[in-house]
């Protein structure tokens, strides 16, 4: 059996969605759970939560990704004033956090609609990252992610695209001004609980950015995906 094959039987994917029979074609070795009650509760949009769990399904079937122990989920369609970052614990399938998230001053104010992995271009990436370790720096306690999508955030490292908290990531700043504060392409989160969630996601995780951006959608590799394992749905 080719390398290719045995990832793609090894990672068969369950996606929990809530608690119910299943209704399985094969077993599956991992289980990947979230409640989509409680995401949609917490405002997130099914259309955009489909597509991140298409993303992550393709990167573990296709052998790119271990199955990641969370998932968080940014949605930049939504304006920065709104909270617009979800994180996911994908073993139990609990949501763990719901917050405000500031994009790249280049990529618009209030609302972001230009996004680039372009060395200086200050504006945000689209796309899955992968979360990996931690470190301090100019912005404080921050996290590294690599961007996993060329031509739309491989470039992430190089760009010193991370989390970190802000000050102008707060809803007083978004009251005062309309927007929150602009960082140079960072998802960069409130200084109150910027380290829980950055020890959350961690080492492994991963994060998915979404916008309707057409040329991303056409061409990302993991929402357009030649992986063809099975995936075990449970549904209420």
């Amino acid at each position: 059996m080719s390398r290719k094959n045995f990832a793609t039987a090894l990672f068969t994917l369950l996606v929990c969605i809530g608690a119910g029979p299943l209704l399985a074609r094969t077993p599956a070795p991992a289980a990947i759970t979230l409640d989509r009650a409680a995401a949609t509760r917490a405002g997130v949009s099914a259309d955009v939560l489909n597509l991140a769990l298409s993303a992550v399904t393709c990167g573990v079937t296709s052998g790119e990704l271990a199955i990641p122990p969370t998932l968080t989920l940014i949605d930049y369609s939504r304006p920065s004033t709104q909270p617009r970052l979800w994180v996911f614990d994908l073993r139990s399938g609990r949501m763990l956090f719901k917050e405000l998230v500031a994009h790249g001053r280049n990529s618009g104010n209030n609302m972001a609609t230009h996004f680039s992995d372009v060395m200086e271009s200050r504006e945000s990436s689209l796309g899955l990252f992968r979360t990996a370790d931690t470190y301090v720096g100019q912005n404080g306690y921050s996290l590294r992610l690599d961007g996993l999508e060329p031509g739309f955030n491989s470039h992430a490292r190089e760009r010193a695209i991370v989390m970190h908290g802000a000050p102008y990531v707060d809803p007083a700043v978004a009251k005062a001004n309309g927007r929150l504060g602009r960082s140079w392409g960072c998802p960069a989160l409130r200084e109150a609980v910027a380290r829980r969630v950055i020890d959350t996601v961690r080492d492994g995780g991963v994060i998915f950015s979404y916008y309707p951006d057409p040329a991303w959608l056409k061409t990302s590799k993991f929402l357009n995906c030649s992986a063809t394992a099975p995936m075990t749905v449970a549904t209420k």
